[in-house]
């Protein structure tokens, strides 16, 4: 089987060592150690991503199996952004089964989202999603692609209906402050006509920009991750992300202007004109409404474990902390 993945004539996979790596919620990660008959040229070892849990939670989850295929195979090839070099994608007809065999990046190491990271780690990994957005920055032959749409009326409908119990189930599950609880309020509240508004740019985003979506190498080097959340929006929708959920508070107000601009200058830099720094920045606030989306929608997806509701916590507490801070009245 790994033979025919690999692609290989005249050659074949003899046996093979796997280990789990990672901390996926939606899907399992696995080092691969092949012994080949023949390895020259061939990769010493390679993670394979594939689909877990039962059936049902396969078939809730197709739709983001589908979107990562679809990311390796036919965008990924088009932007700039550091990601693994991919030797075989495979899905089946109905996507609850799925098969990525990835570049083994080792010796990088995934990012902590409970720890948070350091500024100088969050200004590379920004700098690095605008090798995600430049290229396709604006470019209307992404809806040509299954899934890549700008949300509209009915998009907001569906969210709208699901959203307050999904809301309510998480109020239930942990025991909120008083900030973190007004930050589920205001989301409830503005995420219907924040979906629905279309933005003044737009570009493939991960959507789910975080730290523990991040491997760091040596040299300062970073490798984006786990690609299934893909979709079409604004940019700093990713940005805002990275930064309310993976730096420290106090670490965010102290740095997160330069590293917007350092973000909006690598943009410039790859070609996107058009567009200043104070939309830039405009946008960066007004897409902090992201962090708290992706919680609780996160939270209600993910099969439930002691440490993921330790992360959710924390992305709570610094992200609501972020929203205090710039959206003048949003949390009281």
């Amino acid at each position: 089987m790994l033979s025919d993945l690999l692609g290989l004539t005249g050659r074949r996979v003899l046996s093979v060592r796997h280990e789990p790596v990672g901390s996926g919620q939606m899907a399992g990660s696995f080092r691969l150690t092949p012994t080949y008959d023949d390895g020259d040229g061939l990769p010493p070892t390679m993670v394979a991503k594939i689909a877990v849990g039962d059936a049902s939670q396969r078939q809730f989850a197709s739709g983001v199996f589908r979107n990562e295929v679809m990311f390796y195979r036919d965008l990924a090839p088009t932007l700039d952004v550091p990601v693994p070099a991919c030797h075989a994608a495979e899905i089946s007809t109905d996507a609850t089964e799925f098969v990525l065999l990835l570049q083994d990046m080792a010796p990088a190491v995934q990012g902590d989202q409970i720890a948070g990271c350091t500024p100088q780690e969050a200004r590379a990994v920004a700098v690095a999603a605008a090798g995600l957005h430049a290229p396709r920055w604006c470019d209307e032959s992404l809806f040509d692609m299954r899934g890549l749409a700008l949300p509209g009326h009915d998009d907001r409908l569906l969210m709208d209906s699901v959203l307050e119990p999904m809301a309510e189930a998480f109020r239930s599950r942990f025991d909120l402050g008083r900030r973190e609880a007004a930050a589920i309020d205001w989301l409830v509240a503005e995420a219907g006509p924040w979906l629905e508004r279309k933005p003044s740019t737009f570009a493939v985003i991960h959507s789910d920009l975080r730290i523990d979506n991040v491997l760091f190498g040596p040299g300062d080097t970073v490798t984006v991750v786990d690609w299934q959340t893909i979709t079409v929006g604004n940019p700093l929708r990713d940005i805002a992300f990275l930064l309310s959920t993976s730096l420290s508070i106090a670490d965010r107000r102290e740095h997160e202007r330069d590293i917007v601009g350092a973000y909006h200058k690598a943009l410039v830099e790859k070609g996107v004109t058009g567009y200043s720094s104070e939309e830039c920045w405009a946008d960066y606030v007004d897409s902090l409404i992201q962090a708290p989306m992706i919680i609780v929608f996160g939270c209600g997806a993910a099969i439930p474990t002691e440490r993921g509701d330790r992360m959710f916590r924390v992305m709570l507490e610094r992200s609501a902390a972020a929203i205090d801070d710039l959206v003048p009245g949003a949390l009281g």
